[in-house]
């Protein structure tokens, strides 16, 4: 019996306490309502930031790796041509008598390699027929041409290219005074 009476004074102390829990809930003023919410508020606006710092971190990782490996593809295609190079190379080192023509079937072969993965990569000649275009050209002299007019292209010295719209090399070219 005593035990039980022990059990139901424990009981009873437990309950109290939790009254007396409820009640300091209950009894909060407006101000510590609204430090509790200012509190909470503060909380959940670390986290977000914390949030969007770590998403902020993974996508400036991410562009770093895309940075590093933009150039995989492109220069994945280009192995095929440095293997034909490499093998017009070896070629030559056994021949006895070196065959003019057949030196040039092999170069035109890897020119028009190199002219597919280009065309494949998006990049391509800067035009010149359309004359003189100062964000494509690059004029390094004038010379005289009765067959052109001033300022027309006469002559290109080394292509230029262009990958879509950006420019990779401009054309040099000479002019029509």
């Amino acid at each position: 019996m005593k035990e039980n009476e022990d059990k139901e004074i424990e009981s009873e102390e437990v309950d109290e306490n939790l009254e007396i829990e409820v009640e300091e809930e209950v009894e909060l003023s407006p101000i510590e309502v609204l430090e509790e919410k200012v509190a909470e508020l503060e909380d959940l606006r670390l986290r977000d930031l914390a949030e969007f710092e770590n998403i902020k971190k993974r996508l400036e990782k991410e562009k770093m790796q895309s940075i590093a490996y933009a150039q995989e593809s492109f220069a994945g295609d280009l192995l095929a041509v440095i293997d034909s190079l490499d093998n017009a190379n070896a070629t030559m080192d056994n021949l006895e008598e070196v065959n003019a023509e057949k030196i040039k079937e092999g170069i035109d072969l890897t020119v028009d390699q190199f002219k597919k993965i280009f065309e494949k990569h998006g990049i391509e000649l800067v035009d010149v027929e359309n004359g003189f275009d100062p964000n494509f050209h690059e004029a390094v002299m004038k010379v005289d041409s009765p067959e052109h007019s001033e300022g027309e292209v006469v002559q290109v010295l080394q292509k230029g290219y262009k990958i879509k719209d950006r420019l990779l090399r401009s054309a040099m070219v000479s002019i029509a005074k």
